[in-house]
Protein backbone atom coordinates (compact mmCIF):
# COMPACT_ATOMS: atom_id res chain seq x y z
CA UNK A 1 0.00 0.00 0.00
CA UNK A 2 0.98 3.58 -0.53
CA UNK A 3 3.25 5.13 2.00
CA UNK A 4 6.52 4.27 3.68
CA UNK A 5 9.87 3.84 1.99
CA UNK A 6 8.91 2.55 -1.45
CA UNK A 7 11.51 0.25 -2.98
CA UNK A 8 13.57 0.89 -6.08
CA UNK A 9 13.40 -2.22 -8.25
CA UNK A 10 16.64 -3.34 -9.88
CA UNK A 11 15.61 -5.37 -12.90
CA UNK A 12 17.04 -6.91 -16.04
CA UNK A 13 15.49 -7.61 -19.42
CA UNK A 14 12.65 -9.91 -20.41
CA UNK A 15 13.46 -13.62 -20.75
CA UNK A 16 16.37 -13.07 -18.36
CA UNK A 17 19.75 -14.76 -18.67
CA UNK A 18 22.27 -15.27 -15.88
CA UNK A 19 23.77 -11.79 -16.23
CA UNK A 20 20.34 -10.16 -16.06
CA UNK A 21 19.45 -11.98 -12.83
CA UNK A 22 22.84 -11.82 -11.11
CA UNK A 23 23.50 -8.17 -11.94
CA UNK A 24 20.08 -7.30 -10.44
CA UNK A 25 21.00 -9.14 -7.24
CA UNK A 26 24.56 -7.80 -7.18
CA UNK A 27 23.66 -4.17 -7.85
CA UNK A 28 20.82 -4.31 -5.29
CA UNK A 29 23.41 -5.43 -2.74
CA UNK A 30 25.59 -2.43 -3.56
CA UNK A 31 22.68 0.02 -3.34
CA UNK A 32 21.50 -1.52 -0.06
CA UNK A 33 25.00 -1.06 1.35
CA UNK A 34 24.67 2.64 0.46
CA UNK A 35 21.36 2.90 2.33
CA UNK A 36 18.99 2.59 -0.64
CA UNK A 37 15.88 0.41 -0.39
CA UNK A 38 16.76 -1.55 -3.54
CA UNK A 39 14.97 -4.80 -4.36
CA UNK A 40 16.27 -7.24 -7.00
CA UNK A 41 13.57 -8.22 -9.49
CA UNK A 42 13.07 -10.23 -12.65
CA UNK A 43 10.49 -10.14 -15.42
CA UNK A 44 10.64 -13.71 -16.61
CA UNK A 45 11.34 -17.34 -15.82
CA UNK A 46 14.81 -18.30 -14.62
CA UNK A 47 16.71 -20.68 -16.91
CA UNK A 48 18.51 -23.85 -15.79
CA UNK A 49 21.94 -22.23 -15.83
CA UNK A 50 20.88 -19.38 -13.56
CA UNK A 51 18.98 -21.78 -11.33
CA UNK A 52 22.17 -23.82 -10.89
CA UNK A 53 24.11 -20.70 -9.82
CA UNK A 54 21.44 -19.53 -7.37
CA UNK A 55 21.14 -22.94 -5.76
CA UNK A 56 24.92 -23.43 -5.64
CA UNK A 57 25.43 -20.17 -3.75
CA UNK A 58 22.16 -20.48 -1.78
CA UNK A 59 20.59 -17.21 -2.94
CA UNK A 60 16.85 -16.74 -3.42
CA UNK A 61 15.37 -15.89 -6.80
CA UNK A 62 14.59 -12.19 -7.29
CA UNK A 63 11.03 -10.91 -7.02
CA UNK A 64 8.95 -11.62 -10.14
CA UNK A 65 7.48 -8.44 -11.68
CA UNK A 66 5.28 -9.16 -14.67
CA UNK A 67 4.81 -5.45 -15.36
CA UNK A 68 5.22 -1.96 -13.90
CA UNK A 69 1.79 -0.60 -14.71
CA UNK A 70 0.40 1.39 -11.76
CA UNK A 71 -1.98 -0.65 -9.64
CA UNK A 72 -4.41 0.01 -6.83
CA UNK A 73 -1.78 -1.00 -4.25
CA UNK A 74 0.37 1.92 -5.41
CA UNK A 75 -2.23 4.54 -4.49
CA UNK A 76 -4.36 2.85 -1.82
CA UNK A 77 -4.26 4.35 1.64
CA UNK A 78 -4.24 2.36 4.84
CA UNK A 79 -7.74 2.30 6.25
CA UNK A 80 -7.56 2.98 9.98
CA UNK A 81 -11.17 4.08 10.37
CA UNK A 82 -14.01 1.59 10.01
CA UNK A 83 -17.43 1.12 11.59
CA UNK A 84 -19.41 -2.03 12.32
CA UNK A 85 -22.74 -2.72 10.70
CA UNK A 86 -24.52 -2.70 14.10
CA UNK A 87 -22.99 0.63 15.19
CA UNK A 88 -25.43 3.52 15.38
CA UNK A 89 -25.73 6.54 13.11
CA UNK A 90 -24.71 8.73 16.04
CA UNK A 91 -21.47 6.78 16.33
CA UNK A 92 -21.00 7.13 12.58
CA UNK A 93 -21.48 10.90 12.79
CA UNK A 94 -18.85 11.14 15.52
CA UNK A 95 -16.41 9.03 13.52
CA UNK A 96 -16.88 11.16 10.41
CA UNK A 97 -16.52 14.39 12.36
CA UNK A 98 -13.30 13.34 14.06
CA UNK A 99 -11.69 11.70 11.03
CA UNK A 100 -12.98 14.24 8.48
CA UNK A 101 -13.77 11.33 6.15
CA UNK A 102 -16.41 11.53 3.44
CA UNK A 103 -17.01 7.78 3.38
CA UNK A 104 -16.33 4.99 5.83
CA UNK A 105 -16.16 1.22 5.18
CA UNK A 106 -18.51 -1.00 7.17
CA UNK A 107 -17.40 -4.41 8.40
CA UNK A 108 -18.94 -7.28 10.31
CA UNK A 109 -17.60 -8.68 13.57
CA UNK A 110 -15.04 -10.78 11.64
CA UNK A 111 -13.60 -7.78 9.85
CA UNK A 112 -15.09 -8.73 6.48
CA UNK A 113 -16.30 -5.84 4.36
CA UNK A 114 -20.11 -5.69 4.19
CA UNK A 115 -20.73 -2.16 2.95
CA UNK A 116 -19.76 1.48 2.79
CA UNK A 117 -21.54 4.57 4.12
CA UNK A 118 -21.06 8.17 3.05
CA UNK A 119 -21.75 11.64 4.41
CA UNK A 120 -24.46 11.91 1.76
CA UNK A 121 -26.17 8.81 3.15
CA UNK A 122 -26.13 10.30 6.63
CA UNK A 123 -27.43 13.67 5.42
CA UNK A 124 -30.19 12.02 3.42
CA UNK A 125 -31.32 10.17 6.54
CA UNK A 126 -31.66 13.44 8.45
CA UNK A 127 -33.48 15.22 5.63
CA UNK A 128 -36.03 12.42 5.44
CA UNK A 129 -36.83 12.58 9.16
CA UNK A 130 -40.30 14.04 9.63
CA UNK A 131 -40.77 12.74 13.14
CA UNK A 132 -39.62 10.01 15.43
CA UNK A 133 -38.69 6.91 13.47
CA UNK A 134 -40.05 3.55 14.52
CA UNK A 135 -37.28 1.44 15.97
CA UNK A 136 -39.30 -1.77 15.81
CA UNK A 137 -37.58 -4.34 13.57
CA UNK A 138 -34.40 -2.22 13.42
CA UNK A 139 -32.70 -4.23 16.19
CA UNK A 140 -32.01 -1.14 18.28
CA UNK A 141 -31.15 -1.91 21.90
CA UNK A 142 -31.73 0.12 25.04
CA UNK A 143 -28.00 0.57 25.46
CA UNK A 144 -27.95 2.38 22.10
CA UNK A 145 -30.52 4.91 23.34
CA UNK A 146 -28.65 5.30 26.63
CA UNK A 147 -25.40 6.09 24.82
CA UNK A 148 -27.01 8.41 22.28
CA UNK A 149 -28.86 10.50 24.89
CA UNK A 150 -26.06 10.35 27.48
CA UNK A 151 -28.68 9.15 29.92
CA UNK A 152 -28.20 8.35 33.57
CA UNK A 153 -29.86 5.10 34.63
CA UNK A 154 -32.21 5.61 37.57
CA UNK A 155 -33.98 2.25 37.37
CA UNK A 156 -32.16 -0.40 35.39
CA UNK A 157 -33.34 -3.34 33.33
CA UNK A 158 -31.84 -5.41 30.50
CA UNK A 159 -29.72 -2.93 28.54
CA UNK A 160 -29.16 -5.44 25.73
CA UNK A 161 -32.87 -6.04 25.16
CA UNK A 162 -34.24 -5.07 21.75
CA UNK A 163 -36.77 -2.24 21.59
CA UNK A 164 -40.19 -3.68 20.82
CA UNK A 165 -42.49 -0.65 21.06
CA UNK A 166 -42.93 2.84 19.64
CA UNK A 167 -41.44 6.03 21.00
CA UNK A 168 -44.13 8.42 22.28
CA UNK A 169 -43.54 12.07 23.18
CA UNK A 170 -45.80 13.10 26.09
CA UNK A 171 -46.39 16.62 24.81
CA UNK A 172 -50.15 16.95 25.46
CA UNK A 173 -52.33 16.10 28.41
CA UNK A 174 -51.81 12.96 30.39
CA UNK A 175 -55.14 11.63 29.10
CA UNK A 176 -54.23 12.14 25.42
CA UNK A 177 -50.87 10.45 25.94
CA UNK A 178 -52.31 7.48 27.83
CA UNK A 179 -54.88 6.96 25.08
CA UNK A 180 -52.16 6.17 22.52
CA UNK A 181 -49.79 4.16 24.73
CA UNK A 182 -49.28 0.45 24.22
CA UNK A 183 -47.29 -2.18 26.01
CA UNK A 184 -43.50 -1.97 25.53
CA UNK A 185 -43.64 1.66 24.35
CA UNK A 186 -41.00 4.23 25.34
CA UNK A 187 -42.24 7.56 26.70
CA UNK A 188 -40.30 10.84 26.44
CA UNK A 189 -41.47 13.27 29.11
CA UNK A 190 -40.32 16.52 30.67
CA UNK A 191 -41.14 17.94 34.07
CA UNK A 192 -44.50 16.23 34.86
CA UNK A 193 -46.38 15.46 38.04
CA UNK A 194 -46.00 12.29 40.05
CA UNK A 195 -49.52 11.16 39.18
CA UNK A 196 -49.02 11.66 35.46
CA UNK A 197 -45.83 9.60 35.43
CA UNK A 198 -47.46 6.81 37.43
CA UNK A 199 -50.34 6.71 34.92
CA UNK A 200 -47.79 6.16 32.16
CA UNK A 201 -46.20 3.33 34.15
CA UNK A 202 -49.58 1.67 34.62
CA UNK A 203 -49.85 1.37 30.82
CA UNK A 204 -47.07 -1.26 31.01
CA UNK A 205 -44.56 0.80 29.09
CA UNK A 206 -41.01 -0.51 28.81
CA UNK A 207 -39.04 2.66 29.38
CA UNK A 208 -39.54 6.16 30.76
CA UNK A 209 -37.07 8.80 29.56
CA UNK A 210 -37.19 12.02 31.58
CA UNK A 211 -35.61 14.98 29.79
CA UNK A 212 -33.74 18.09 30.93
CA UNK A 213 -32.70 16.37 34.16
CA UNK A 214 -36.21 17.02 35.55
CA UNK A 215 -37.00 16.01 39.12
CA UNK A 216 -38.62 12.60 39.60
CA UNK A 217 -40.59 11.75 42.73
CA UNK A 218 -39.40 8.77 44.75
CA UNK A 219 -42.82 7.10 44.45
CA UNK A 220 -42.45 7.09 40.66
CA UNK A 221 -39.10 5.34 40.93
CA UNK A 222 -40.53 2.79 43.39
CA UNK A 223 -43.44 2.05 41.01
CA UNK A 224 -41.04 1.71 38.08
CA UNK A 225 -38.84 -0.63 40.07
CA UNK A 226 -41.84 -2.77 40.95
CA UNK A 227 -42.99 -2.96 37.31
CA UNK A 228 -39.48 -3.55 35.85
CA UNK A 229 -39.57 -0.35 33.81
CA UNK A 230 -36.37 1.38 32.66
CA UNK A 231 -36.11 4.94 33.94
CA UNK A 232 -33.51 7.14 32.26
CA UNK A 233 -32.61 10.75 33.01
CA UNK A 234 -31.04 12.82 30.23
CA UNK A 235 -29.82 16.43 30.21
CA UNK A 236 -31.22 17.13 26.73
CA UNK A 237 -34.61 18.65 25.93
CA UNK A 238 -37.37 16.50 24.49
CA UNK A 239 -36.85 17.64 20.88
CA UNK A 240 -33.13 16.93 21.02
CA UNK A 241 -33.68 13.54 22.62
CA UNK A 242 -36.05 12.66 19.78
CA UNK A 243 -33.38 13.52 17.23
CA UNK A 244 -30.74 11.59 19.15
CA UNK A 245 -32.95 8.52 19.32
CA UNK A 246 -33.38 8.68 15.55
CA UNK A 247 -29.60 8.34 15.40
CA UNK A 248 -29.78 4.99 17.18
CA UNK A 249 -30.63 3.31 13.88
CA UNK A 250 -27.92 0.75 12.94
CA UNK A 251 -25.57 1.77 10.16
CA UNK A 252 -26.56 -1.27 8.14
CA UNK A 253 -29.94 0.42 7.51
CA UNK A 254 -28.39 3.19 5.40
CA UNK A 255 -25.13 1.68 4.17
CA UNK A 256 -24.51 0.55 0.59
CA UNK A 257 -24.37 -3.24 0.70
CA UNK A 258 -22.09 -5.04 -1.78
CA UNK A 259 -20.16 -1.83 -2.50
CA UNK A 260 -17.95 -1.29 -5.52
CA UNK A 261 -14.52 -2.35 -4.35
CA UNK A 262 -11.14 -3.14 -5.86
CA UNK A 263 -8.25 -5.51 -5.25
CA UNK A 264 -4.67 -4.39 -4.60
CA UNK A 265 -3.42 -5.78 -7.93
CA UNK A 266 -6.13 -4.20 -10.10
CA UNK A 267 -4.71 -1.90 -12.78
CA UNK A 268 -5.52 1.78 -12.35
CA UNK A 269 -6.35 1.92 -16.05
CA UNK A 270 -9.03 -0.71 -15.46
CA UNK A 271 -10.71 0.98 -12.49
CA UNK A 272 -10.92 4.53 -13.86
CA UNK A 273 -14.01 3.71 -15.91
CA UNK A 274 -15.72 2.16 -12.88
CA UNK A 275 -14.95 5.25 -10.82
CA UNK A 276 -16.30 7.54 -13.54
CA UNK A 277 -19.53 5.53 -13.58
CA UNK A 278 -20.19 5.56 -9.83
CA UNK A 279 -18.47 8.82 -8.81
CA UNK A 280 -17.84 7.97 -5.16
CA UNK A 281 -15.09 9.81 -3.31
CA UNK A 282 -13.35 6.62 -2.25
CA UNK A 283 -13.62 2.88 -2.67
CA UNK A 284 -12.70 -0.05 -0.40
CA UNK A 285 -9.72 -2.22 -1.31
CA UNK A 286 -10.19 -5.85 -0.31
CA UNK A 287 -8.11 -8.99 -0.38
CA UNK A 288 -9.67 -12.36 0.37
CA UNK A 289 -12.76 -10.55 1.64
CA UNK A 290 -10.79 -8.52 4.18
CA UNK A 291 -10.60 -4.74 4.04
CA UNK A 292 -6.97 -3.70 3.44
CA UNK A 293 -7.31 -0.04 2.42
CA UNK A 294 -9.13 2.71 0.59
CA UNK A 295 -8.48 4.20 -2.82
CA UNK A 296 -9.52 7.75 -3.56
CA UNK A 297 -10.67 8.96 -6.96
CA UNK A 298 -8.31 11.91 -6.55
CA UNK A 299 -5.30 9.69 -5.87
CA UNK A 300 -5.42 7.78 -9.15
CA UNK A 301 -5.03 10.94 -11.21
CA UNK A 302 -1.34 11.31 -10.32
CA UNK A 303 -0.10 7.96 -9.00
CA UNK A 304 3.43 7.76 -7.67
CA UNK A 305 5.47 5.98 -10.33
CA UNK A 306 7.57 2.92 -9.55
CA UNK A 307 11.29 3.66 -9.52
CA UNK A 308 13.50 1.24 -11.41
CA UNK A 309 17.16 0.69 -12.17
CA UNK A 310 17.75 -1.13 -15.45
CA UNK A 311 20.62 -3.61 -15.59
CA UNK A 312 21.97 -5.55 -18.57
CA UNK A 313 19.78 -3.67 -21.08
CA UNK A 314 18.74 -0.18 -22.06
CA UNK A 315 16.24 -0.74 -24.88
CA UNK A 316 12.55 -0.18 -24.27
CA UNK A 317 11.63 -3.23 -26.34
CA UNK A 318 13.62 -5.49 -23.98
CA UNK A 319 12.37 -3.92 -20.77
CA UNK A 320 9.61 -5.14 -18.46
CA UNK A 321 6.06 -4.35 -19.56
CA UNK A 322 4.88 -0.95 -18.37
CA UNK A 323 8.36 0.60 -18.26
CA UNK A 324 6.82 3.73 -19.83
CA UNK A 325 4.78 4.21 -16.64
CA UNK A 326 7.81 3.83 -14.36
CA UNK A 327 10.61 6.23 -13.49
CA UNK A 328 14.03 5.00 -14.62
CA UNK A 329 16.62 6.34 -12.17
CA UNK A 330 19.76 4.47 -13.28
CA UNK A 331 21.07 2.22 -16.06
CA UNK A 332 23.98 -0.20 -15.61
CA UNK A 333 24.78 -1.99 -18.87
CA UNK A 334 27.34 -3.28 -21.36
CA UNK A 335 25.29 -3.14 -24.57
CA UNK A 336 24.80 -0.60 -27.32
CA UNK A 337 22.62 2.41 -26.61
CA UNK A 338 19.08 1.53 -27.55
CA UNK A 339 17.14 4.78 -27.34
CA UNK A 340 15.50 4.69 -23.90
CA UNK A 341 14.23 8.18 -23.10
CA UNK A 342 13.95 9.61 -19.60
CA UNK A 343 12.18 12.70 -18.30
CA UNK A 344 15.28 13.99 -16.53
CA UNK A 345 19.04 13.33 -16.35
CA UNK A 346 19.90 10.00 -14.73
CA UNK A 347 23.01 8.09 -13.72
CA UNK A 348 24.23 5.75 -16.48
CA UNK A 349 27.22 3.44 -16.14
CA UNK A 350 28.04 1.70 -19.39
CA UNK A 351 31.27 -0.04 -20.35
CA UNK A 352 32.36 -2.10 -23.39
CA UNK A 353 32.97 -5.27 -21.42
CA UNK A 354 31.66 -8.81 -21.73
CA UNK A 355 29.25 -8.75 -18.80
CA UNK A 356 27.24 -6.31 -16.68
CA UNK A 357 28.39 -8.13 -13.55
CA UNK A 358 31.99 -7.16 -14.36
CA UNK A 359 30.85 -3.55 -13.98
CA UNK A 360 28.86 -4.28 -10.82
CA UNK A 361 31.74 -6.12 -9.12
CA UNK A 362 34.19 -3.29 -9.78
CA UNK A 363 31.68 -0.69 -8.61
CA UNK A 364 31.67 -2.52 -5.25
CA UNK A 365 35.44 -2.32 -5.04
CA UNK A 366 35.64 1.30 -6.19
CA UNK A 367 33.16 2.25 -3.46
CA UNK A 368 34.90 0.10 -0.81
CA UNK A 369 31.86 -2.14 -0.37
CA UNK A 370 32.74 -5.71 0.58
CA UNK A 371 31.30 -8.45 -1.63
CA UNK A 372 30.06 -11.50 0.35
CA UNK A 373 31.06 -14.93 -1.04
CA UNK A 374 27.50 -15.70 -2.21
CA UNK A 375 27.18 -12.44 -4.16
CA UNK A 376 30.70 -12.89 -5.53
CA UNK A 377 29.70 -16.35 -6.74
CA UNK A 378 26.70 -14.98 -8.61
CA UNK A 379 28.69 -12.15 -10.21
CA UNK A 380 31.28 -14.73 -11.29
CA UNK A 381 28.54 -16.98 -12.70
CA UNK A 382 27.26 -14.17 -14.91
CA UNK A 383 30.72 -13.42 -16.29
CA UNK A 384 31.27 -17.10 -17.07
CA UNK A 385 27.87 -17.24 -18.77
CA UNK A 386 28.17 -14.09 -20.87
CA UNK A 387 31.74 -14.81 -21.98
CA UNK A 388 31.15 -18.59 -22.30
CA UNK A 389 34.07 -19.19 -19.95
CA UNK A 390 36.11 -16.49 -21.72
CA UNK A 391 35.68 -17.97 -25.21
CA UNK A 392 33.33 -15.27 -26.51
CA UNK A 393 34.82 -12.40 -28.55
CA UNK A 394 33.03 -10.03 -26.18
CA UNK A 395 35.34 -11.10 -23.36
CA UNK A 396 37.95 -8.57 -22.28
CA UNK A 397 40.99 -8.94 -20.02
CA UNK A 398 39.02 -6.85 -17.53
CA UNK A 399 36.28 -9.53 -17.43
CA UNK A 400 38.80 -12.29 -16.85
CA UNK A 401 40.70 -10.42 -14.16
CA UNK A 402 37.43 -9.59 -12.38
CA UNK A 403 36.28 -13.23 -12.59
CA UNK A 404 39.52 -14.52 -11.07
CA UNK A 405 39.20 -12.14 -8.13
CA UNK A 406 35.54 -13.10 -7.62
CA UNK A 407 36.39 -16.82 -7.73
CA UNK A 408 38.84 -16.29 -4.85
CA UNK A 409 36.15 -14.52 -2.78
CA UNK A 410 33.53 -17.16 -3.62
CA UNK A 411 35.96 -19.99 -2.83
CA UNK A 412 35.49 -21.94 -6.07
CA UNK A 413 37.76 -23.31 -8.79
CA UNK A 414 36.94 -21.03 -11.70
CA UNK A 415 37.27 -23.58 -14.52
CA UNK A 416 35.64 -26.50 -12.71
CA UNK A 417 32.70 -24.44 -11.49
CA UNK A 418 32.35 -22.71 -14.86
CA UNK A 419 32.12 -25.96 -16.82
CA UNK A 420 29.64 -27.43 -14.34
CA UNK A 421 27.40 -24.34 -14.58
CA UNK A 422 27.52 -24.21 -18.40
CA UNK A 423 26.77 -27.92 -18.57
CA UNK A 424 23.74 -27.42 -16.29
CA UNK A 425 22.38 -24.78 -18.65
CA UNK A 426 23.25 -26.48 -21.93
CA UNK A 427 20.88 -28.68 -23.88
CA UNK A 428 17.17 -28.58 -24.40
CA UNK A 429 16.08 -31.42 -22.13
CA UNK A 430 12.29 -31.53 -22.00
CA UNK A 431 11.84 -27.93 -23.16
CA UNK A 432 8.95 -27.24 -25.54
CA UNK A 433 9.61 -25.62 -28.94
CA UNK A 434 8.27 -22.35 -27.49
CA UNK A 435 10.64 -22.51 -24.51
CA UNK A 436 13.63 -23.21 -26.77
CA UNK A 437 12.76 -20.54 -29.32
CA UNK A 438 12.18 -17.89 -26.64
CA UNK A 439 15.20 -18.77 -24.49
CA UNK A 440 17.19 -15.62 -23.63
CA UNK A 441 15.13 -13.65 -26.15
CA UNK A 442 15.84 -10.01 -26.94
CA UNK A 443 14.11 -7.59 -29.29
CA UNK A 444 16.03 -5.25 -31.58
CA UNK A 445 14.98 -2.40 -33.86
CA UNK A 446 17.38 -2.70 -36.79
CA UNK A 447 16.62 -0.11 -39.43
CA UNK A 448 12.88 -0.37 -40.03
CA UNK A 449 12.79 -4.01 -38.99
CA UNK A 450 11.62 -5.43 -35.67
CA UNK A 451 13.78 -8.49 -35.06
CA UNK A 452 13.95 -10.82 -32.09
CA UNK A 453 17.08 -12.85 -31.44
CA UNK A 454 17.08 -15.67 -28.89
CA UNK A 455 20.03 -17.84 -27.90
CA UNK A 456 20.49 -21.23 -26.30
CA UNK A 457 23.78 -22.89 -25.41
CA UNK A 458 24.18 -26.59 -26.21
CA UNK A 459 26.83 -29.26 -25.95
CA UNK A 460 25.32 -31.14 -28.89
CA UNK A 461 23.67 -28.99 -31.63
CA UNK A 462 21.95 -32.13 -32.98
CA UNK A 463 19.39 -31.64 -30.17
CA UNK A 464 18.29 -28.46 -31.91
CA UNK A 465 18.62 -29.54 -35.52
CA UNK A 466 16.51 -32.65 -34.90
CA UNK A 467 13.65 -30.35 -33.85
CA UNK A 468 14.25 -27.67 -36.47
CA UNK A 469 10.90 -28.12 -38.20
CA UNK A 470 8.96 -27.67 -34.94
CA UNK A 471 11.08 -24.68 -33.94
CA UNK A 472 10.66 -22.90 -37.28
CA UNK A 473 6.89 -23.50 -37.14
CA UNK A 474 6.69 -21.86 -33.71
CA UNK A 475 8.95 -18.98 -34.78
CA UNK A 476 6.65 -18.25 -37.74
CA UNK A 477 3.61 -18.29 -35.46
CA UNK A 478 5.38 -15.98 -33.02
CA UNK A 479 6.17 -13.49 -35.79
CA UNK A 480 2.53 -13.39 -36.88
CA UNK A 481 1.21 -13.15 -33.34
CA UNK A 482 3.60 -10.47 -32.08
CA UNK A 483 4.04 -8.46 -35.28
CA UNK A 484 7.79 -8.95 -35.75
CA UNK A 485 9.60 -9.12 -39.10
CA UNK A 486 12.04 -11.89 -38.19
CA UNK A 487 12.77 -14.34 -35.40
CA UNK A 488 16.34 -15.65 -35.12
CA UNK A 489 17.44 -18.48 -32.83
CA UNK A 490 21.14 -18.94 -32.05
CA UNK A 491 21.98 -22.53 -31.08
CA UNK A 492 25.50 -21.99 -29.79
CA UNK A 493 27.80 -25.01 -29.55
CA UNK A 494 29.94 -24.38 -26.46
CA UNK A 495 32.52 -27.07 -27.27
CA UNK A 496 32.99 -26.25 -30.96
CA UNK A 497 32.65 -22.48 -30.45
CA UNK A 498 30.15 -22.11 -33.28
CA UNK A 499 26.48 -21.26 -33.82
CA UNK A 500 23.68 -22.71 -35.88
CA UNK A 501 21.45 -19.75 -36.69
CA UNK A 502 17.80 -20.68 -37.32
CA UNK A 503 15.56 -18.01 -38.82
CA UNK A 504 11.98 -17.33 -39.84
CA UNK A 505 10.33 -14.33 -41.40
CA UNK A 506 11.59 -11.86 -43.97
CA UNK A 507 13.64 -10.57 -45.63
CA UNK A 508 15.85 -13.66 -45.85
CA UNK A 509 18.26 -11.65 -47.96
CA UNK A 510 19.16 -9.87 -44.72
CA UNK A 511 20.64 -13.12 -43.38
CA UNK A 512 22.54 -13.79 -46.61
CA UNK A 513 23.88 -10.25 -46.77
CA UNK A 514 24.89 -10.14 -43.11
CA UNK A 515 26.70 -13.48 -42.95
CA UNK A 516 27.57 -14.08 -46.64
CA UNK A 517 25.71 -17.37 -46.61
CA UNK A 518 23.05 -19.06 -48.71
CA UNK A 519 19.88 -18.12 -46.84
CA UNK A 520 17.42 -20.12 -48.93
CA UNK A 521 16.94 -22.69 -46.15
CA UNK A 522 15.97 -22.20 -42.51
CA UNK A 523 19.41 -22.18 -40.86
CA UNK A 524 23.03 -21.25 -41.51
CA UNK A 525 26.19 -22.47 -39.79
CA UNK A 526 28.39 -19.73 -38.35
CA UNK A 527 31.79 -21.03 -37.17
CA UNK A 528 33.44 -18.94 -34.47
CA UNK A 529 30.21 -17.06 -33.73
CA UNK A 530 29.17 -17.07 -30.06
CA UNK A 531 28.10 -13.51 -29.28
CA UNK A 532 24.74 -12.04 -30.20
CA UNK A 533 25.89 -8.58 -29.17
CA UNK A 534 29.15 -8.55 -31.13
CA UNK A 535 28.78 -11.11 -33.92
CA UNK A 536 25.10 -11.18 -34.87
CA UNK A 537 23.44 -7.80 -34.27
CA UNK A 538 26.25 -5.64 -35.78
CA UNK A 539 26.37 -7.59 -39.11
CA UNK A 540 22.57 -7.37 -39.34
CA UNK A 541 22.72 -3.61 -38.77
CA UNK A 542 25.32 -3.19 -41.52
CA UNK A 543 23.34 -5.42 -43.87
CA UNK A 544 20.21 -3.29 -43.40
CA UNK A 545 22.17 -0.22 -44.41
CA UNK A 546 23.42 -1.97 -47.55
CA UNK A 547 20.16 -3.46 -48.78
CA UNK A 548 17.90 -0.64 -47.62
CA UNK A 549 14.24 -1.43 -47.31
CA UNK A 550 13.74 -2.68 -50.88
CA UNK A 551 13.75 -6.26 -49.64
CA UNK A 552 10.27 -5.72 -48.18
Amino acid sequence: MKGGNKPIYVIGHRNPDTDSICSAIGYSHLKQARGVNAVPARCGKINNETKYALEYFKVDQPLLLTDLYPRVKDVALECKTVVRQHDTLRHLGEVMRKSELQSVPVTDSNGDLVGIVTVSDLAKRYFLELGLQSLVDLRVRYRDIMQATEAKVLISADENALIEGNIIIASGSAFSTVSILNKKDIVLVGDRSKDTLIKFLECEIACLIVTQNSRIDAEVLEEAQKRGVFVLLTPYDTYTVGRLINQCVPIRRIMHSNPVCFRPMDLLSDIKGVMDEHRYRSYPVVENGKLVGLVSADEIMLPEREKVILVDHNERGQAVEGIEDAKIVEIIDHHRLGGVQTSEPIYIHQEPVGCTCTIVANMHWHQDVEIPPSIAGLLLSAIISDTVLFKSPTCTPYDKKTAERLADIAGVNLKEYGLAMLRAGAGVGDKTPAEIAKNDLKEFKIGDYRIIVSQISVMDPKEILDREEQLIAFMKENIEREGFDMHLLMATDILEEATYLLYAGSPRTLIGEAFKKDASGTHVFLPGVMSRKKQVVPPLSEAVKRIGNDAR
